[in-house]
């Protein structure tokens, strides 16, 4: 892709995601994700009546009487968008690929922030942090997060959800509001429940899992050269067999319903938004869950 080219792509996709933002999601963005967290302010003197758990006993010690600490409403949020690069994310048989729809609905996102005067930042992913871009306000920092979105291209092909889930929780210290894009593809949800649970305690964690038609159906077209986006490995497959088709879907299913069983458990809002749907609506029904 050449400059001009990036320039007109990050543009196109700047007027469709920012009019969004502005006249769809600023509302729900708003309510949903504002002052849901408390920061901490001062300490001050224990007057009767305070709560004793809000004693600062560091403080109390050193002064020989005691302090409390005081918490005010976080009005300003700091939003982190973690953006899956890996090989799988490369792939579409509809309308687009996985890629388009993940940098028009991170776009979204970022412009609903900065709509509502916060921060937003950017991890991408793959089976390591390939990158890493401070939360910062502004349209600019806006457009800098869309140009990466759309040519970034990783070191590697893998998917490691957990590592990411454990990055973002050690990185980021403050309470922040965050969503993680990713078909999940090579994600294994075992591994995954403990880090989402500890990085769900101290952060706000939305999952939007992006897929293709043909991630979970295989097409009856004979005999098909495959090659796995991530790995690598390339095999025949006689798809007009029932079975091989059968057994394609029954693995997707089962991953599916482990994810689900892991997002129950950690509390973890989660949509999920096939290529050729409106991911207008999945964001809605995410923002009202």
């Amino acid at each position: 892709m050449t400059s001009e080219e990036l320039l007109q792509k990050v543009r196109k996709i700047e007027i469709k995601t920012r009019g969004l933002s502005r006249n769809i999601f600023a509302g729900e963005y708003h309510s949903q994700f504002k002052g849901r967290g408390m920061a901490f302010s001062e300490v001050r003197e224990y007057q009767p009546g305070d709560d004793v758990r809000a004693i600062d006993w560091n403080v109390t010690a050193r002064l020989n009487k005691p302090f409390i600490k005081i918490f005010e409403e976080e009005r300003e949020l700091t939003v982190m968008l973690l953006v899956d690069v890996s090989g799988s994310r490369n792939f579409g048989t509809q309308s687009q690929m996985k890629r388009d729809m993940m940098a028009e609905i991170a776009a979204t996102l970022a412009f609903s922030t900065i709509e509502n005067n916060d921060k937003v930042g950017v991890i991408f992913f793959s089976d390591k942090i390939e990158k890493f871009i401070p939360a910062k306000k502004g349209k600019t920092h806006v457009l800098h997060i869309i140009r990466e979105l759309l040519s970034f291209e990783p070191e590697s092909k893998g998917t490691d959800v957990a590592g990411v889930l454990e990055y973002f929780t050690n990185a980021q210290k403050r309470r922040c509001t965050s969503f993680l894009i990713s078909d999940l593809i090579g994600a294994d949800a075992k591994q995954m429940e403990k880090p989402l649970l500890i990085a769900a305690n101290r952060h706000d964690i939305n999952v939007i899992q992006i897929y293709d038609h043909r991630d979970a159906e295989m097409p009856n077209v004979g005999l098909l050269k495959i090659k796995d986006a991530e790995t690598g490995e390339r095999l025949w497959v006689d798809t007009a067999l029932h079975a091989v088709r059968s057994n394609y879907h029954q693995v997707w299913q089962q991953q599916q319903d482990s994810l689900t069983e892991v997002f129950t458990k950690t509390g973890t809002n989660n949509i999920s938004v096939r290529t050729d749907e409106d991911y207008v609506k999945a964001l809605k029904k995410l923002f009202k869950q």
